[in-house]
């Protein structure tokens, strides 16, 4: 794919999860790095060992999005601000965004699985899953009942039976249900 501009490639972690922050990256190149893949297939070493890589080769903006945030906007809307921002803060550029969603915003192109095909959208997907991790590892020290450092705030097993036993903590997501936890009686 030939460009006018440069590329900047944008991806996001942090979707899924019952717990912790939103983060949406969005990455300039300026020069190729070796080794960039999708963050999810890349090993946590790896990873952290391409992060420092991408930051000193590229132009970057970082956005997150905290559980209270993605609990009071909706994951829609803080998607949408979030690329709001990235194309405020690294302009002059083309859009590349992984998924086959803008959220309604204009002049961004989207593609399937763009982690693993374009090298701009694997340094903003480190970049994303990265801040994310860092975060999750953090609020273990706050939180170690939850072992957040191992699962990163997503539903596994051992969360959701630390949900159940302790129920939830400032970073839970309060709008993402839990089975067990949310049902048959509806808690506010």
């Amino acid at each position: 794919m030939m460009h006018s501009k440069p590329l900047c490639g944008i991806d996001e972690a942090g979707r899924g999860p019952l717990a912790g922050s939103l983060v949406i990256a969005g990455v300039v190149l300026k020069k190729p790095i070796e080794g960039l893949m999708d963050s999810k297939k890349l090993t946590e070493k790896k990873r952290e060992a391409l992060y420092p890589m991408v930051i000193e080769n590229s132009a970057y903006h970082i956005v997150s999005f905290s559980a209270k945030e993605v609990d009071e906007m909706g994951i829609s809307q803080c998607l949408q601000a979030g690329l709001q921002s990235i194309q405020k803060h690294l302009s002059g550029v083309e859009y590349l965004f992984d998924g086959n969603s803008t959220f309604g915003v204009e002049n961004i192109s989207t593609m399937v699985k763009a982690d693993t095909k374009v090298a701009e959208v694997s340094a903003a997907s480190i970049l994303a899953k990265v801040t994310h991790d860092r975060e999750m590892i953090e609020m273990a020290k706050k939180y170690p009942e939850y072992g957040f450092e191992k699962h990163k705030g997503y539903g596994t097993k051992a969360h959701i039976e630390a949900l159940l036993k302790y129920d939830r903590c400032e970073m839970h997501r309060k709008t993402f249900r839990v089975k067990g936890l949310d049902d048959p009686v509806l808690k506010f």
